[in-house]
Formats: C-alpha cells, structure tokens, sequence
C-alpha cells in the first residue's frame, strides 16, 4: 500500500497556534520579569524561537531562548542545554518540542530541569498525539491528533515556509 501525506496545519495555522500559545504562555506567568523557553533541539528548538519573537510581541517579559539536546534514542544519556544552571535556577520554565509522540523526550526534558529549583515548570508541544507512554502532558498545544500508531506526525520548518504533515 503507497504511503500518503497530508497537511494537517499549514503555515497560517501555525502562526495562529503559536499566538494562541505565546498569550497562554503570557497569561500563566504574567507576574514574571522573565521567562525561559527551552526547546528540544532540533523541531522543537525552532518552535521555541518562533514563541520567543510571539510572546515578546504581546507581553513586557523577556524571554531567554535555551537549546535542549537529547539523545532521542537514549534519553537517559546525559542532556545539554545553550544556558548554565544559574540561568534557570528559581525561574520559569517552558520545554517545548514540536511533536508528543510517547512522551519520552518531553519527560527526560522535565527531569533535567528538575534537577535544579524552579519557580514552575509547563510544556509546550504543537501537536499532541495522544500516544503517550510515560505520564507527560502538554500545558499548551497547537492540536490534539489522534493518529493510529503506525501514523507519523512531522513538523517542517523551512526558511520562509513550516507545516506538519500527518504520514
């Protein structure tokens, strides 16, 4: 049987996800000076750009961007991140990746961070699969998509174009 595509959120849908998530971002921490958004490297950290530029167009918090990097064959490897500890300790903290799949990813993502003390921590995915392994959910999400486990979700984000793909 032929493998098919097809798009399930196109760049405007997107930007308008995005925008719907930087207000919920904005909303849930509307008491801070400064939050931090740390994507998982690589879709999700290109998400988290884009929700950097949208809440620091709505709101007066700064955002400091952080770059995650998981190996997402070996979660339990050691995870990296673009800022040191003293940058996120007693902060807020939103982990964003592009795609909820198991939740493997998202939860090795949140127990790095836990590691250290937070003000609080959300997530933030742009499509939910509802496929999920390990007890994580999305604080804010573009789409909630049940797909059947043989069904892929991709994110595609090229230069002056992004869309997700349900395969």
């Amino acid at each position: 049987m032929p493998k098919t595509e097809s798009i399930i959120l196109n760049k405007k849908q997107i930007d308008h996800k995005i925008r719907r998530i930087a207000y919920q971002i904005y909303e849930t921490n509307v008491n801070e000076k400064e939050v931090v958004v740390a994507g998982i490297f690589e879709n999700g950290y290109l998400f988290a750009k884009k929700l950097k530029t949208a809440v620091e167009k709505i709101s007066p918090i700064t955002v400091k961007l952080c770059k995650v990097t998981i190996d997402k064959k070996k979660p339990t490897n050691a995870i990296q991140t673009s800022l040191e500890v003293k940058d996120y300790k007693n902060k807020s903290v939103v982990i964003v990746d592009d795609v909820l799949h198991s939740g493997a990813t998202l939860i090795y993502g949140i127990k790095h961070f836990l590691e250290v003390p937070l003000k609080k921590i959300h997530t933030a995915v742009l499509v939910d699969r509802n496929h999920k392994m390990y007890p994580v959910k999305a604080d804010f999400k573009g789409i909630s998509l049940s797909t059947s486990i043989n069904e892929n979700v991709a994110v595609i984000f090229e230069k002056n174009n992004y869309y997700a793909l349900l395969e």
